[in-house]
């Protein structure tokens, strides 16, 4: 098991509780001319990539927007990544047609686009609902992943913590999610029908078994929050154990929101991550400004 802390931020840069983030969103992402959308399914993906070298895709969590990843993509840049951001469908400028959401049908969104792009294999980062989608392409298509970075999410029911009430810090990101959607998505008046959707995939998925973890072939580290809202910590560590030759990582003072809260702090583990599963040595990978 590896920790990592916060020592040496300036307190000052901490978005602990989400307020810079609720009025003012991530950090803005780069410039970028490659962006599109492919179709897949029914819905449009919206994808856009930044930068030049090994390839890494981010995979947002459930009601967000790629434009969270905003302190990521910088710091992957900066490292000598090519960053590769994707809209789930019906989150943010990416549609969906009227069935149910899964997490299977959102991993396979995934794969059309990096067919579009002529991508043969990708490092997995990925936060929430997206680190499902990340462990599933691991699952079912190994090939095409590196490896996965995965934080903040269950593989079964019995990993969610039962939510008595919405924290002051779960209601601004919350609040935020509403605001982007109305900003980005093609039906901008329907975000309380795409929340219960979204919930809806929720509260039945994911459901893999302990047997169905240990077929994974490629590098995984388990990242979990001390302060996650959402995951048990036993569930993580379960997960790490499950998982062939996995990695548990611990990100210390920060919760589910880490890459917004201290970006630093996770993105120290996760170039660390990339460096060993993607073969960049790059200098940057030691250190995040």
């Amino acid at each position: 098991m590896q920790g990592y802390g916060t020592e040496g931020n300036a307190v000052e840069g901490y978005d602990d509780e989400l307020c810079r983030f609720e009025s003012d969103g991530a950090a803005p992402l780069p410039d970028t001319k490659e962006q599109g959308y492919v179709e897949h399914e029914g819905a449009r993906i919206w994808y856009a990539t930044y930068g030049t070298g090994p390839v890494v895709i981010l995979l947002h969590g459930g009601l967000g927007h790629s434009g969270n990843w905003g302190y990521q993509v910088q710091a992957l840049v900066r490292s000598g990544y090519r960053a590769i951001l994707i809209d789930s469908r019906g989150h943010g400028r990416s549609t969906r047609d009227e069935r149910p959401y899964t997490y299977e049908r959102m991993a396979s969104d995934v794969l059309a686009v990096m067919d579009s792009l002529n991508l043969e294999k990708a490092g997995m980062v990925g936060w929430s609902d997206g680190a499902v989608v990340a462990m599933i392409l691991a699952m079912k298509s190994p090939e095409r992943v590196a490896g996965v970075f995965y934080f903040g999410c269950n593989m079964d029911p019995s990993g969610a913590k039962e939510m008595a009430e919405m924290s002051p810090i779960i209601s601004r990101c919350f609040r935020r999610h509403a605001i982007d959607y109305a900003q980005l998505s093609a039906t901008p008046d329907q975000f309380e029908a795409f929340c219960a959707a979204v919930n809806l995939m929720m509260q039945t998925e994911p459901n893999y078994s302990a047997q169905d973890l240990a077929q994974i072939s490629v590098p995984v580290e388990i990242v979990h929050s001390e302060h996650d809202e959402f995951i048990k910590r036993e569930h993580a560590e379960y997960l790490s154990r499950s998982i062939p030759n996995a990695v548990f990582v611990t990100l210390e003072g920060v919760s589910h929101f880490a890459p917004l809260q201290r970006p630093e702090s996770f993105n120290i583990p996760m170039l660390a991550f990339l460096g060993k599963v993607l073969g960049n040595d790059n200098e940057c990978n030691e250190r995040v400004r």
